[in-house]
């Protein structure tokens, strides 16, 4: 009775909550790159955060019932945990040194005062890789650094190149990232950051041009390492024809019903010694109803006392890919403890695994739909955002 009264509450103020969340150490070996290396992001248009969020409380609604972080009945695993219990999250390394936390917090949409909110919880659960964006989730790192005087090195700062606008001139472009660079590690209070990540642009001479000065800000160590977001592979082999430096990662979405090799990116990705960091495990721009609500996930998240969120993610970590977490269902919101528990639930993912049998069936589930770019400025299937919904480009 008390869980259908929380639910009921819930639909009433447009709210839906996170679901807790697991992982696999991963077993492959480190890709070592010839070539300086990165990581990569998430590519919403910052200026969008407040319709991102308006659109997505919209629909979110549909998928309410299906979250499930806030059971009564099981009190004591909606607790966040201590510090103390908190498990050591792995690293991939890169050339240079970098080691690259495989579970990052997803600041996408959050204001700033949410930014820092969630990266203190964050923190709490042993997550020190932060994901964000120009603007308000920059000026939320940078309140959080300040407010808590924290050590430069305790945090691995990733952020993002934003996308000049269409015909914008090859010399321009460049000009408006190597002035964002200079102007986010000033508001940032920072000499450098951990990650630079590029997105992508319709326009070939734009991504070649902006990637050069992503290669200088790396020679000038104003940045550790460089990355992509939401390249399909006529993006990829753009860059690559010019690169000197090879992206460390590219930042795509990946969810159980696109497959373990994400409709043939991953292996465009490996083809250059290319990591995959993925977002959206349970779907963009807001969760997949179809996917909460899969009976093979059911089924195997209730082997497993777990649910169907948690399964989502393990999936996508126990096939070797890194992960960028929102800290709750409510994508674009983090509030009280829903976000500390969605967060604590989702680190949780290192302290259990997925069968062979069961990795092999959600392998061979399939989604037709699914794009891995839904935030690209052109690639199939990507999104754009029109009277505060995302629909299909075209």
């Amino acid at each position: 009775m008390a869980t259908h009264i929380i639910r009921i509450v819930a639909l009433f103020f447009g709210l839906h909550f996170a679901a807790g969340f697991q992982f696999h150490l991963p077993t492959s070996p480190s890709h070592l790159h010839s070539f300086s290396a990165l990581s990569a992001a998430n590519d919403y248009n910052d200026d969008f955060s407040l319709d991102r969020r308006s659109a997505i409380a919209t629909t979110g609604a549909a998928v309410l019932t299906s979250l499930s972080i806030a059971d009564p009945a099981n009190v004591a695993s909606n607790r966040p945990r201590s510090k103390k219990s908190n498990p050591i999250i792995p690293t991939w390394q890169f050339d240079g040194g970098v080691e690259f936390p495989i579970l990052a917090l997803n600041t996408a949409g959050l204001s700033t005062e949410e930014t820092a909110r969630a990266i203190e919880y964050a923190q709490n659960e042993g997550i020190n890789h932060i994901d964000f964006h120009p603007g308000k989730e920059n000026a939320g790192v940078a309140k959080f650094m300040k407010e808590n005087n924290v050590d430069r090195d305790s945090l691995f700062l990733n952020t993002k190149i934003r996308k000049p606008v269409p015909g914008t001139s090859p010399e321009d472009a460049a000009k408006l990232a190597r002035d964002q660079i200079e102007e986010d590690l000033q508001l940032l209070g920072v000499k450098y950051v951990d990650m630079l990540m590029l997105r992508d642009t319709p326009d070939p001479k734009n991504i070649q041009a902006q990637w050069k000065v992503l290669e200088e800000a790396l020679a000038a160590g104003k940045t550790r390492s460089v990355g992509i977001i939401n390249y399909c592979p006529s993006g990829l082999e753009t860059l690559m024809e010019t690169a000197q430096v090879v992206p460390a990662l590219n930042y795509i979405m990946c969810h159980v019903g696109m497959g373990p090799d994400i409709q043939g990116l991953r292996t465009k990705n490996e083809k250059y010694g290319i990591r995959t960091f993925a977002y959206g495990q349970t779907g963009e721009p807001e969760p997949r109803e179809a996917l909460l609500n899969d009976p093979i996930l059911k089924r195997i998240g209730e082997a497993h006392q777990k649910s169907t969120e948690e399964v989502a993610l393990r999936w996508v970590l126990q096939n070797d890919m890194a992960a960028s977490l929102r800290p709750s269902g409510n994508f674009g919101r983090c509030e009280g403890q829903e976000c500390q528990v969605g967060l604590s639930r989702q680190v949780s993912c290192l302290e259990w695994e997925l069968s062979q049998d069961e990795m092999a069936e959600l392998n061979a589930i399939k989604y037709d739909d699914a794009s891995p770019t839904p935030f690209s400025a052109y690639c199939p299937g990507s999104l754009v955002l029109k009277e505060g919904k995302w629909v299909p480009r075209g």
